[in-house]
């Protein structure tokens, strides 16, 4: 790869721009080439894949992302940003800079077709902190194209998203992204290699799309026993699902019915349980997103 950005290059780009990085928009800009080269090796993308980034600010990761795929689609909230992003690609990537389609959108937002043309397969990003997970999830279920990726998000948000079952920090986000994919861990980046430098370390999060579990439920239906489940985590399930499925007493005879132990709670359970508990339940049990 060459013509990638390093901190000179970013810091100029950024005053001819007059771009100033907002926390309001989660933006730490990736200055240094050895980490957006990982970054691409790690994603273990082909010649065939359609990358999408999400965030791709001055176009570090975009420049390293443009020789390994065949499109990069790159939503970028920030007016001036996106409209710079074609002239650095021009500048740096030569002929690859063909490859590159921008699009001035918000991600919680972005339809598949929006990035119809051609389909993404693959989603490699440096996310913003504020929005990494609603970002990841509303990805997910918007492009069933995303066979793949590998995300840079805050440390301790990695950590939630690869947790699994008994795990401190497991919750909510974990099931969700399980319920789409294979996830592990794939590495911690230091704060150093970004400008501005935050305060935490970021870890990189890798994901391989997977048969959904709980075939013949929604998953609406499987998030909403998710959500009951750890709204109060300290409950058993029993208590935690009264609401949803009634009372209490129909909780227990849904978890029963499920093979759940109903005195359990939510952070021991798979998300293959969840979508047991949500086949367990009534019609009429409420759906949630």
């Amino acid at each position: 790869m060459t013509g990638l950005l390093g901190p000179a290059e970013i810091r100029d780009l950024a005053a001819r721009l007059g771009v100033a990085p907002t926390k309001r928009l989660g933006q730490n800009f990736v200055h240094d080439p050895n980490t957006v080269r990982r970054i691409v090796t790690t994603a273990g993308l082909t010649a065939q894949d359609v990358v999408l980034e999400v965030g791709p600010g001055l176009g570090s990761l975009t420049l390293a992302l443009l020789p390994a795929a065949a499109h990069v689609h790159a939503v970028e909230i920030d007016p001036v940003l996106a409209a710079a992003l074609p002239e650095t690609a021009a500048r740096h990537a030569g002929p690859a800079a063909d490859r590159l389609s921008v699009h001035r959108a918000d991600a919680l937002r972005v339809t598949a077709g929006q990035l119809a043309d051609p389909a993404p397969t693959a989603l490699v990003a440096n996310l913003p902190y504020n929005v990494a997970v609603p970002v990841v999830l509303h990805l997910l279920a918007e492009l069933p194209t995303l066979r793949h990726g590998l995300v840079m998000v805050q440390k301790e948000v990695a950590d939630r998203l690869v947790a699994g079952p008994g795990s401190r920090v497991y919750g909510v986000p974990s099931v969700k992204l399980a319920w789409y994919a294979r996830v592990h861990a794939a590495g911690k980046v230091p704060p150093n290699v970004f400008w501005p430098v935050p305060n935490v370390d970021s870890g990189l999060v890798a994901f391989t799309r997977r048969e959904s579990p709980g075939v013949g439920v929604s998953r609406e239906r499987i998030f909403a026993v998710v959500d009951a489940a750890f709204a109060q985590r300290r409950k058993t399930l029993r208590a935690a699902l009264a609401g949803w499925a009634g009372g209490a007493d129909r909780a227990a005879a849904v978890l029963t019915a499920a093979g759940v132990d109903p005195g359990a709670r939510g952070e021991a359970l798979t998300v293959e349980q969840f979508a047991a508990i949500a086949a367990s339940a009534p019609a009429g049990t409420p759906t949630g997103q």
